[in-house]
C-alpha cells in the first residue's frame, strides 16, 4: 500500500521497524512519531527519524499535504481521540493507511460472554486493566467513523491470525471472523 520513495509518516511509530524497512527496502522518504522514551530511542538507534510527540495533542508541526502516505498501525484504539486523528491523517497526507485489531471477532465475543471477562490473546495480550487500548473498535465500527468522516476505502485488508491477509469465509464476514483489519483511505475532497 506504500508505492516505493513515497515520503510517509508512521504515526506511533514503536521501535521504528516500518519505517526503517520502508526506508531501507522501499526507497521511502520516512519519518517517525511516537510518544514513548523507549520506542524514540529505539528509532534513533535504527537511524529512523522520529520526533517525539502525543498524536492526541494533533499534529500542528506538519503542514497540510506534507506527506504521499501517512500511516496509523495498531495505534488507533490506543488514542484518546481517534476522529481527529484520522481529521489530521487526512489533513497532512495524500492517503492514509489504519490498522487495527478487531474487538468484534468471535473469539473476543464468546470470551466475554461465555466467561465474562475481558479476552486475552496473542493479538490481545494485555489484561485490562494494562492495555494501552482505549477504544475497543470493530471492522464495523471504523468503516462507519471513516465515512462520518468522509474518508473514501481505497482498500480493505481483513487479517487472519498470523497478521496475513486473510482468506474465504473471513473475507465475507471480516467482522465476526477477522482478527484485524488494513485500510488504505483518501479523503472524499482528495
Amino acid at each position: 500500500m506504500v508505492p516505493t520513495g513515497s515520503r510517509v509518516l508512521d504515526l506511533g511509530c514503536g521501535d521504528g521497524d516500518l519505517l526503517e524497512y520502508l526506508i531501507r527496502e522501499r526507497g521511502c522518504d520516512g519519518h517517525g512519531v511516537e510518544i514513548s522514551l523507549e520506542g524514540f530511542h529505539a528509532c534513533i538507534d535504527r537511524g529512523v527519524p522520529v520526533m517525539q510527540a502525543d498524536i492526541d495533542a494533533g499534529l500542528g508541526d506538519f503542514d497540510d499535504d506534507s506527506f504521499d502516505v501517512v500511516v496509523l498501525s495498531q495505534t488507533l484504539q490506543a488514542t484518546r481521540k481517534p476522529d481527529m486523528v484520522l481529521r489530521e491523517m487526512t489533513r497532512i497526507g495524500r492517503r492514509v493507511i489504519v490498522s487495527f485489531p478487531n474487538f468484534g471477532h468471535w473469539v473476543v465475543r464468546a470470551q466475554i460472554g461465555l466467561r465474562g471477562r475481558m479476552p486475552v490473546s496473542k493479538a490481545l495480550p494485555y489484561q485490562w486493566y494494562d492495555t494501552p487500548n482505549i477504544h475497543f473498535c470493530t471492522i464495523k465500527d471504523f468503516e462507519r467513523l471513516a465515512a462520518a468522516e468522509e474518508l473514501h476505502v481505497l482498500k480493505k485488508v481483513p487479517l487472519n491470525g498470523g497478521g496475513n491477509a486473510a482468506t474465504g469465509m473471513k473475507l465475507r464476514r471480516p467482522n465476526v471472523l477477522a482478527l484485524g483489519a488494513v485500510y488504505l483511505l483518501e479523503s472524499v475532497h482528495a
